[in-house]
This record gives C-alpha cells, sequence and structure tokens, in this order.
C-alpha cells in the first residue's frame, strides 16, 4: 500500500492492549487499521505467563478468598512504593468488570488462582492468554478491522496540534478520531535501558522481540511525558538459556526455596516482589543465584502453571539435584562449607528462630516458612531477565497521552507496556496484563466519545 488511506482510528502495536483496543473500535462500527511491525501478532502478552490480577472474581469467591477491590488498591500502592499515580489505579481498579467480560466471551479463564508478588490476597488469575489473544483477533477482523502486519510506524501526522495519523513508509494511515499507541516497551532497546536505568543493563534481555520503544520515541518527539522509567527493574527467576519460545520464568522461592549467590550464602529476603530480587541478584557475583530447596517444595510444582513449574524446568535440563546439600554444593561449584552453614541458618529461623533477612512468609509475608531438610535437595541457577519495561508515557485516566506541562496531545492515546504510572517502584503479578486489556478498551472508548 502506497499513499494514503483513511480510518476513524489507527492501532500501532499488535500485543493484548493494541487487539483489545481494535477489537472494541471495530464492535463499536468504527472503521480501524492495526498495524504490528513484525509478521506476527502477540508481542510481549504472547510471551507471558498469562497472569492476571483481578480482585472480587468468581473465582475468588467459589475458593473462598476474600479479597476486594480496597485491598487490591492498597495492594498496587503498597507494592509501588507509592510513586504509582493513585488515579491510574483507581482507573484500573474500577474498570476491572470489562477486562473480565472479555475474558468470558473468550472462554480463557483457568482454575489456577495464587498469591505472587505484591499481593496479600490469592489475586493472580491464569488466563489462557493464546486463548484471549486469538478470540480478540478473530473478532476485530469479523467486525471489519484491519489487521496489517510487517508494517513498521515511523512517525506520528500532526496537523495543528491534533494527531491525525501515522506514517509507515511511504504510506499515510489517517486517523480521523485518533491514534492508540499500544507498540510495547522498549527492553530490546539497550540504547534505552542505558539511558534510563544504566544499573538495570546487565539483566538479560527478554520481553516482546520488537519492544525497541517505538511508540515512545513517537510521542517523546511531540512533548509527551514519561513516568515510572527510573524505577523499571529486570525480573528475576529467568535461565540464562532461555529463549524467546519458553517462558521459563520460575519462583520457587514463593513456594519456599531461599536464594544463594556464588559464594553459598543467602543475600536478601527471598519473599520480596521479584523485580526487588532481580535489582539484588545483579549486584550478586555474576549477577546470578540459584534457588535452593528440598523435597518438600520440589513436590508443590504445578505443572503447566508458569513460575511454578519445577517439571518442566526438569525437562529441560536446567534443574540440578543431589542427595545431601554437601553434594548440591559440589555439583554448582559452590563452597560447601558455606552452602550447608546457609542451609542449616535458615532451617533454624524456619523452625521458630529470626531469619536474618527478615523473613517471615513465602510471598509478600504470606504462607508458612519451609525449612531445606527433606533430600534430594535441587538448585536452579538463575538471572534477571528484562521481561517489561513498565514505565513509559504520561497519560490520564482515559488513556489519553499527555504532554510535559499535562496538557493532552489531541488525538493520542495510548495503553500497555508503552505507558507508565501504573507500577511506581516495583510490581505486582499481572497488573501487566490487566492495565493492557482493561486500557486498551478504554483507550478505544475514549478515542470514540471523541
Amino acid at each position: 500500500m502506497t499513499g494514503a488511506a483513511e480510518f476513524d482510528a489507527v492501532v500501532v502495536g499488535g500485543g493484548l492492549a493494541g487487539l483489545a483496543a481494535a477489537h472494541r473500535l471495530a464492535e463499536s462500527g468504527r472503521r480501524v487499521a492495526l498495524l504490528e511491525k513484525r509478521d506476527t501478532l502477540g508481542g510481549s502478552s504472547a510471551m507471558s505467563g498469562g497472569w492476571f490480577a483481578f480482585s472480587g472474581t468468581d473465582l475468588q469467591r467459589r475458593v473462598g478468598v476474600a479479597d476486594s477491590d480496597e485491598i487490591f488498591l492498597s495492594d498496587m500502592e503498597a507494592s509501588g512504593g507509592g510513586a504509582a499515580d493513585p488515579r491510574l489505579l483507581a482507573a484500573m481498579v474500577a474498570r476491572q468488570a470489562v477486562g473480565i467480560d472479555v475474558i468470558d466471551r473468550a472462554a480463557a479463564w483457568t482454575d489456577e488462582l495464587k498469591v505472587s508478588a505484591g499481593m496479600t490476597r490469592a489475586r493472580a488469575h491464569l488466563v489462557r492468554i493464546r486463548a484471549l489473544l486469538a478470540f480478540l483477533r478473530a473478532s476485530a477482523v469479523e467486525s471489519g478491522a484491519e489487521i496489517l502486519l510487517a508494517r513498521r510506524a515511523d512517525e506520528l501526522v500532526v496537523e495543528g496540534d491534533r494527531v491525525s495519523g501515522v506514517r509507515s513508509g511511504g504510506s499515510v494511515f489517517r486517523a480521523v478520531d485518533g491514534v492508540v499507541l499500544t507498540t510495547g516497551g522498549f527492553s530490546r532497546s539497550r540504547e534505552l535501558i542505558e539511558l534510563f536505568v544504566p544499573h538495570q543493563a546487565a539483566a538479560m534481555p527478554y520481553g516482546g522481540p520488537g519492544n525497541s520503544g517505538d511508540g515512545l520515541r513517537m510521542a517523546w518527539r511531540h512533548g509527551a511525558g514519561l513516568a515510572d522509567v527510573g524505577h523499571i527493574a529486570g525480573t528475576y527467576g529467568q535461565h540464562a538459556e532461555t529463549t524467546d519460545d519458553e517462558h521459563e520464568l520460575l519462583t520457587a522461592n514463593y513456594l519456599g526455596a531461599i536464594l544463594v549467590n556464588a559464594h553459598g550464602e543467602r543475600f536478601i529476603d527471598e519473599s520480596l516482589s521479584y523485580k526487588i530480587l532481580g535489582s539484588a541478584v545483579l549486584a550478586q557475583p555474576g549477577a546470578a543465584a540459584c534457588q535452593v530447596f528440598d523435597a518438600v517444595v520440589r513436590a508443590r510444582s504445578r505443572p503447566g502453571v508458569p513460575l511454578s513449574d519445577i517439571d518442566r524446568i526438569e525437562e529441560l535440563g536446567h534443574l540440578v539435584s543431589a542427595p545431601t546439600i554437601r553434594a548440591l554444593a559440589e555439583a554448582l561449584a559452590i563452597p560447601r562449607a558455606t552452602l550447608e552453614r546457609t542451609v542449616a541458618d535458615y532451617n533454624r529461623a524456619a523452625g521458630g528462630g529470626r531469619d536474618v533477612f527478615g523473613r517471615v512468609g513465602l510471598v509478600n509475608g504470606v504462607g508458612d516458612l519451609v525449612p531445606v531438610l527433606e533430600p534430594p535437595f535441587y538448585a536452579y541457577p538463575a538471572v534477571t531477565a528484562m521481561t517489561s519495561t513498565y514505565g513509559g508515557l504520561t497519560v490520564a485516566p482515559d488513556a489519553a497521552v499527555l504532554r510535559v506541562d499535562r496538557s493532552r496531545i489531541d488525538g493520542l492515546y495510548a495503553a500497555g507496556e508503552v505507558v507508565g504510572g501504573f507500577h511506581g517502584a516495583s510490581y505486582m503479578t499481572g497488573t501487566a496484563l490487566t492495565k493492557a486489556l482493561v486500557f486498551g478498551i478504554e483507550a478505544a472508548d475514549a478515542l470514540a466519545r471523541g
């Protein structure tokens, strides 16, 4: 296609937020084009574990979890260290029903529910993410949306003070009502990582292969503000040989494991957010740490459940096992006496003593500690991976992009990983996918409202 084509709306980026926006716009009767620079859809969402954070759901009620919107909001504020935009958090909690409804329609729920990073209640819902993405795509196309692959957006078209389209190669895609940026983050951009969070540059690049910061750069060029970029941190728990085809993150520490560095020493409370753990691991020798646990924790594996599937880690050949702690230390090339002492000290704390790092629970203070006692013993060597960059463009609660001076950039909306303000200093499991789905829909509704 060359020349110009006119639509009511143009969505840039084909991950969860983009597909949600295109689906919503097309179902409302708008003429919409979705541009995706790669030859496949899904982005970071397709590579994710599929965890969503919701409160007050049917599943929570069925299993007796006492959660509420107020507790959800309080937990997000706490996990973000008070640095997130409270207006955005309140809007996400208030609008989560629209996301729940879409997952219902996609028939993408599972029965998996757990407590994870940043939560005081079991709020992480496992959703069949590829089924959800497929539903959104099919629905959008059926309702008339044009999805164009291998179409990189080069720049925004601005007429006067209003964004009126997108330029892609030799083509201009005019957008009568506006443009929605859903281009993902910049986990694959060494330049932007070193610019915003140079202390995280040693993290393993991960996330969507196309996540090089395109949307951020396009909006930044027109005065868009930025939020949370200085707080971005990698996620601990990924094997150094992980590929883009395998979601291999393991958080056995939330099941009871301890973390030890190359010297065989613990260095942090393992129940903290995997973002906080990620930064701590980057400061360890070799920027790596092992999750060490026993047969009791090994038996807690949840096959097929991301973050808890120890069986799959073993199938991949990335799990180390040994009959004794001494033998495990030898297999890991860790000082034997040190690892034995580390495990003995932790076991005393788990048995009712005081933990030197203040650990009192499995995850975020929830759950009873598990001593490392029952052979055989296991270790998972893991590193910090930049799975997502949860800081980005400044937006209003209706997903409109804001300039540095907080004025609105007319005709420009954004949702998903390209946006900042939702996470602050850290990150609650599942909130990235929730905000992508909820605010992809909100961006579409706001654009349609004009």
